[in-house]
């Protein structure tokens, strides 16, 4: 028998006796993989099961409450007086005063977020966006119910210097001070959309002459349409769901108007507002709770997927 044998025979017994732990290590990496994999998806059907359960409630119990109120009075009645003698259960005052604070709030809150948005990615220094970020999202943290407080004492005393008739309780400083208050998302994940815009099309611009300005504007804003796109939507839902500063400033009265200097009331400052009160369970009062609540979910379910429709349509564009 030659060395050269003997060392083959050597070398298989060693990669005999050393397979067994190679296997023993694949196989419990492939048992911790499937462990992992197990414990996401359980996370994210409880996530879909926390959502099904809440969209399940609203239903059943605004199914009671349609019992007794006629659909066509609850979306055409210009009135909604549950909690006075002559009721009157018309949803349209609660929905317009959401409309026109969400309107004023991202009047304000689109051009200044999508510019400063513009300004942090584009112009704006190493230094200079490390300082306004923290700034922002510190800003974004602050309770809304501060938010609420500043706009009754602050803004709308501010607003009357130059607009003496305006009341104390009105949907035109609230809509502002939501404005203010989502301003940090809008800025914030547009400005994330334009920096993941690749550098080669701003050279690109630049090569063939553009300013900084022009780059921004025709061709980094355009490739980020989706992302902007999606940072309107968030700061959408954030208008449309905020109760606190509205419960505070707005006067909750419920108030067909579209007007934002009269005092009005929106869908959350109501359920705010009922929810507290010592309503009994099963009355009509509170299960019309959950229908202005479902009211809301298809607000922002439709928003949502108006935003992915344009998301999409922008993504395919460019």
């Amino acid at each position: 028998m030659t060395l050269a044998s003997v060392d083959m025979r050597d070398n298989s017994a060693n990669g005999a006796s050393a397979s067994p732990g190679r296997f023993g290590f694949r196989r419990s990496r492939n048992v911790g993989e499937r462990l992992i994999e197990t414990l996401l998806f359980t996370i994210s059907m409880a996530t879909v099961s926390i959502t099904v359960g809440i969209i399940g409630l609203l239903l059943f119990e605004s199914a009671l409450f349609f019992e007794q109120v006629p659909l066509a009075d609850f979306l055409t009645d210009t009135q909604w007086t549950i909690m006075f003698e002559e009721k009157h259960y018309g949803v349209l005052p609660l929905l317009a005063g959401t409309l026109v604070t969400s309107t004023v709030a991202l009047l304000l809150a689109v051009p200044v977020g999508t510019g400063a948005a513009i300004y942090l990615s584009e112009f704006a220094s190493h230094r200079v966006r490390e300082t306004v970020k923290p700034m922002l999202e510190l800003l974004a943290g602050i309770p809304t119910v501060v938010y609420g407080y500043f706009a009754l004492l602050m803004v709308t005393p501010a607003l009357q210097f130059f607009m003496p008739d305006l009341p104390g309780f009105n949907m035109l400083g609230p809509g502002l001070v939501i404005g203010i208050m989502i301003i940090p998302y809008i800025t914030s994940v547009a400005e994330d959309a334009m920096r993941s815009v690749p550098m080669q099309m701003r050279e690109g611009s630049y090569a063939m002459g553009a300013t900084r300005l022009q780059t921004a504007l025709r061709v980094v804003v355009p490739a980020a349409t989706s992302g902007i796109v999606a940072a309107y939507i968030l700061g959408i839902s954030r208008a449309v769901g905020e109760t606190m500063v509205v419960a505070v400033a707005a006067g909750q009265q419920p108030n067909f108007t579209w007007d934002p200097t009269e005092p009005g009331a929106t869908i959350t400052a109501f359920i705010v507002q009922v929810a507290l009160g010592d309503l009994p369970h099963g009355s009509i009062e509170y299960q019309s709770i959950f229908a202005v609540g479902l009211v809301l979910v298809l607000m922002t379910l439709l928003f949502n997927v108006l935003g992915h429709l344009a998301r999409t349509r922008f993504r395919e564009a460019y």
